[in-house]
């Protein structure tokens, strides 16, 4: 159904989403209020300020967190590297592996050599994610990027491995599959957000990273990094998985990944709305009316947020609903 296919239910639509923002997106209250009225380079360092300090996880209790953060609706393994595993948590996880599928590990996706294994970083569960052993092994520590021609795939060309053909970089680079590209864009935004202080040191320190990132707190990334990142987040927005893993980890460590609760917030700190100030209760809206940037692609009768969630339940007549991304443009 396209946006003016039901004028009543977009009505719904607008005003419970301006109530929503004004309590904070998903729940977060006045989290970001330190936040309001900042730009760019400043509105990065108040964000920093907001998430950085946060619960600090053992490298042990990461296993046990991954069933919070990252469980399909089967109850199995969320992978993001690999689109044949059916992992169980658990009994599948470490250990020793030879193939694809055979076991799930801890994935640094901002590798830890980056930054010398220090803490918290190091188990910091917002890039941190449960992936197949074998996938995660042929990543290495390679940059995220594009490949044409690759030298490796996962199974069924899920993720890639090879030359990079994203203008700015030639290296080697991996691939995520296309379905998850926005949510490793808006890790990479999260960490050089939440680390921006560190970021000097761990470029001049550890040459791997020099392709990512600039050496700078601002913007952090390498000019065709955070291009292309940019794109991948404009090209996969924030979907409910996203949504329910941000809330699960703020469950743990007490802080939040804030372009995932403002969908479109990268422009906000380098992107085309840089000049613009931030507005942590009024998000998105001009003279009272919301201005979306999402289209509807999948739809029900009810009362959705910003994220496309369900949050009011009619009594009957319900269509069934995209779980995994409905969103509005």
């Amino acid at each position: 159904m396209g946006i003016f296919g039901k004028t009543t239910a977009l009505i719904m639509l607008t005003l419970t989403s301006i109530s929503l923002w004004a309590q904070g997106p998903n729940n977060s209250g006045t989290y970001y209020q330190n936040a309001d009225g900042k730009k760019g380079e400043a509105l990065k360092t108040a964000l920093c300020v907001i998430i950085n300090p946060h619960t600090e996880r053992t490298y042990k209790q990461l296993w046990t967190d991954f069933q919070s953060t990252d469980m399909r609706e089967d109850g199995k393994v969320w992978d993001m590297y690999s689109s044949i595993t059916n992992y169980e948590f658990g009994t599948d996880q470490a250990g020793n592996f030879s193939k694809e599928g055979d076991k799930y590990n801890r994935e640094h996706s901002f590798p830890k050599s980056w930054f010398n294994d220090a803490t918290p970083m190091y188990t910091d569960l917002f890039h941190l994610y449960p992936t197949d052993g074998t996938v995660n092994g042929k990543r290495d520590n390679h940059p995220f990027g594009e490949v044409a021609n690759p030298s490796w795939t996962s199974a069924e060309g899920f993720s890639k491995l090879g030359t990079c053909t994203y203008p700015g970089y030639s290296g080697t680079v991996f691939e995520p599959n296309d379905e998850y590209k926005g949510d490793f864009a808006r890790t990479y935004f999260y960490m050089v957000t939440c680390y921006e202080e560190k970021l000097p040191n761990w470029y001049e320190n550890n040459p791997e990273s020099q392709p990512t990132l600039d050496g700078n707190t601002y913007p952090g990334l390498s000019s065709w990094q955070l291009e292309m990142l940019m794109k991948w987040a404009k090209n996969d927005p924030v979907s409910e998985k996203e949504t329910n893993r941000n809330n699960a980890v703020y469950g743990i460590q007490r802080n939040r990944n804030p372009y995932i609760d403002y969908p479109g917030l990268e422009e906000y700190v380098w992107g085309d709305k840089k000049e613009e100030a931030f507005s942590y209760n009024n998000y998105g809206n001009t003279d009272g009316i919301t201005n979306f940037r999402y289209t509807i692609t999948t739809t029900m009768q009810g009362t959705y947020n910003l994220q496309g969630q369900r949050i009011k339940n009619p009594a009957k007549g319900l269509y069934i609903i995209n779980r995994k991304k409905v969103f509005i443009k």
